[in-house]
């Protein structure tokens, strides 16, 4: 029992995806400074805040609202931010707490210059907004004002002016234990931020590709879930349940149309059963955790684990079986008549072969999950049910067709032996990812390859019948044809992996395999030996050094589709020469885990905490410039950060790609005049 309680939650777990904050701005900034006289002014903080959000007052304990103003001799402050009365009540969890849930907040900050001439004012703010319904996230911005412009109309301020309140929590220096030159160079002299503006300023000559992404599609998610139904429909837990269930609906209605309706009715409550799982993933997950968990040293090294399982089982070392008072107490429910009934006997189905459809479907939600699609775990369950219902109803309506189906036997355990063995080659993919993110070095490239020739090359030999594995018929049957066409499938696709290990690109394993810069003999630091940069301001020095565009490549080990777009597009000839003679290319990992150097650390420009790894540097860089948080994705920028073109992101269309970086070059040779 302890061991299905084990093996059930690891299931569980797989299926349930890290619930991640979406990408959200719900409290938006502007500033804007008045001046009262030549030496004296206010500074006009506005939050303009979502509805449906309400954002903590100065006053509220223990995340108050703080404006933290870079030192400056120029100028000083008088008094303290003032800001309206806020809301106060006391949370049954919180205790008294302050807040603002109006649309528009104005917050005012008295100065007196020091020198008539002095220009900017310059700091951050951290804050934290709520949703009403208690999910919340924090606020970091970086306010500048020019002191030179003092033409606006007068601010509105959301309560009387009676209630304005002087808080003690703003007399605040920035003293936070950053590296404090790294920030300075991100905000002085980094890229410029993308906006709709920026983009729509870009040099029309060059033309003005709009930015593109590309995930799997549809109907790819489809597909593969589809084949999964085929492939656990074939298996023992499934296959004999079929002319079962059809005879008991044949033979237990009153006439052949209720039966036909019975069992249509069944194999609808298998298509909800499944895809309602595939909408619950989808829910939970929202847009960006799918994104997030792709990347994640600790999920990805829990779906290792997990399709070890998967595998072991399998290959009958166990079975993964539900506690039996659960499918008892379900299958109690098949009693009922009606369309009750019916759907408690399709949930009775799933519930006892969850066996062998329980791998397949772990498998299956978490490949859709990262794939880059938010709605794939929901279209991938929808293809996987709608194959696994399909032959109920068909042989309900045509019961003749039971003759012709294939007796139970040891073919169907030699399914899941063979499903055994790709779980196993699977799991190796997760480890990749966990061992390219730490830079452990134990899987490289020649290692992966070698032990996928040695799983396929297995696979064929029991396919052959060179040897049994659990729960195999002791006596040693034919050698079928089928058994024969797939032992041929797998020893063919061992020895297509052969060069491999020789440096040869094996397309048919991209996104699967480590990239191959990433092995033993002879590697590289990028792929097809470009002499990349992993560091922004190094590549930006290099780039004003030598007078190149720069493309900056927003990337991750765990990113699937990078590894495709370096395998089948950079390698392409003509991307290849721009990204040797044309452009610095300067490759940012965002889910790199090697600690930045002691003293290094950098405060992230959306949360305020403190980021110790190079991915989290260069993802919390991506999100606050580029405004995007998913891989790959490509920008084009000049030596000194402007854009030279809209970011893109994973575009298999080599003629496309090939577009973006001629449309960059363009720009930058009309602006430096090449």
């Amino acid at each position: 029992m302890i061991k299905r309680i084990f093996v059930l939650s690891a299931f569980i777990l797989s299926l349930t995806v890290a619930v991640s904050a979406q990408f959200m701005n719900p409290v938006k900034w502007t500033y804007e400074y008045k001046a009262n006289s030549d030496l004296e002014g206010e500074l006009i903080f506005t939050a303009k805040i979502d509805e449906g959000w309400h954002l903590y007052s100065q006053e509220n304990p223990p995340y108050p609202l703080e404006f933290v103003f870079d030192k400056n001799e120029n100028y000083q402050r008088v008094g303290k931010v003032l800001e309206p009365k806020p809301k106060k009540i006391n949370d049954e969890y919180l205790g008294p707490v302050a807040f603002f849930d109006v649309h528009k907040v104005v917050f005012r900050q008295k100065i007196k210059k020091n020198k008539p001439d002095a220009m900017r004012i310059t700091g951050t703010l951290y804050a934290q907004a709520c949703m009403d319904d208690g999910m919340c996230i924090p606020v970091e911005e970086k306010f500048s004002f020019n002191l030179s412009s003092t033409q606006f109309g007068e601010e509105e301020i959301i309560s009387s002016p009676d209630t304005i309140s002087d808080t003690n929590s703003n007399d605040i220096e920035s003293t936070a234990p950053i590296d404090s030159e790294s920030i300075a160079t991100f905000v002085s002299g980094g890229p410029e931020m993308l906006s709709d503006d920026v983009i729509a300023s870009l040099e029309p000559d060059c033309g003005n590709a709009l930015p593109n992404r590309y995930s799997l599609s549809f109907w790819g998610i489809f597909i593969a879930g589809f084949l999964g139904g085929l492939f656990a429909l074939l298996t023992p837990c499934v296959f004999p349940m079929v002319p079962l269930t059809v005879s008991f609906f044949t033979k237990q209605s009153k006439n052949k149309a209720k039966g036909i309706s019975n069992a249509i009715t069944y194999a609808l409550s298998i298509i909800i059963i499944y895809t309602s799982l595939g909408f619950l993933v989808t829910k939970v997950a929202g847009p960006d955790a799918l994104n997030s968990m792709a990347s994640s040293a600790f999920w990805n090294m829990l779906f290792f684990i997990i399709f070890v399982i998967f595998a072991a089982s399998f290959l009958g070392a166990f079975e993964i079986t539900l506690p039996s008072r659960f499918v008892n107490a379900i299958d109690k429910g098949s009693n009922k008549g009606g369309l009750i009934g019916i759907f408690f006997m399709a949930f009775t189905l799933s519930l006892v072969s969850f066996s062998c459809t329980g791998p397949i479907i772990g498998t299956l939600l978490v490949e859709a999950a990262v794939s880059g699609s938010n709605a794939g775990p929901l279209i991938g369950m929808f293809g996987f049910s709608l194959a696994l219902a399909l032959p109920f109803a068909l042989f309900a309506m045509f019961p003749g067709w039971l003759n012709s189906l294939p007796k139970s036997g040891g073919w169907l355990n030699t399914v899941k032996v063979t499903l055994g063995f790709l779980e196993l080659a699977l799991a190796l993919k997760f480890f990749s990812i966990v061992d390219m993110a730490y830079h452990w070095g134990i899987l490289k490239r020649e290692i992966f390859i070698a032990l996928w020739i040695i799983i396929f090359g297995l696979l064929g030999l029991y396919l052959i019948g060179a040897f049994r594995l659990a729960h195999d018929d002791e006596s040693k049957p034919k050698l079928s044809v089928i058994r024969l066409s797939f032992a041929i499938l797998a020893f063919g696709f061992a020895v297509y992996m052969l060069p491999g290990l020789f440096g040869a690109p094996v397309k048919l394993l991209s996104g699967l395999a480590p990239p191959s810069n990433y092995r033993e003999w002879n590697p590289t630091e990028c792929p097809h030996g470009l002499d990349c940069i992993h560091d922004y301001e190094e590549g930006m020095r290099i780039a004003k050094r030598d007078n190149k565009p720069v493309l900056l490549d927003f990337t991750g080990y765990a990113c699937v589709n990078c590894r495709k777009m370096e395998d089948n597009v950079w390698s392409d000839n003509r991307i290849l020469k721009k990204l040797q003679n044309d452009y610095v290319v300067v490759s940012l990992y965002v889910d790199d885990k090697i600690a930045l150097p002691k003293g290094s650390e950098v405060r992230s420009f959306r949360s305020g905490e403190t980021l110790k790894t190079y991915g989290a540097k260069w993802s919390d860089f991506q999100a606050y410039f580029f405004k995007a948080n998913t891989q790959p994705q490509y920008v084009l920028v000049d030596p000194s950060g402007k854009l030279l073109a809209a970011p893109i992101g994973y575009t298999p269309d080599i003629n496309a790609y090939d577009k973006f970086l001629q449309e960059g070059l363009c720009r930058f040779d009309t602006r430096y005049g090449k």
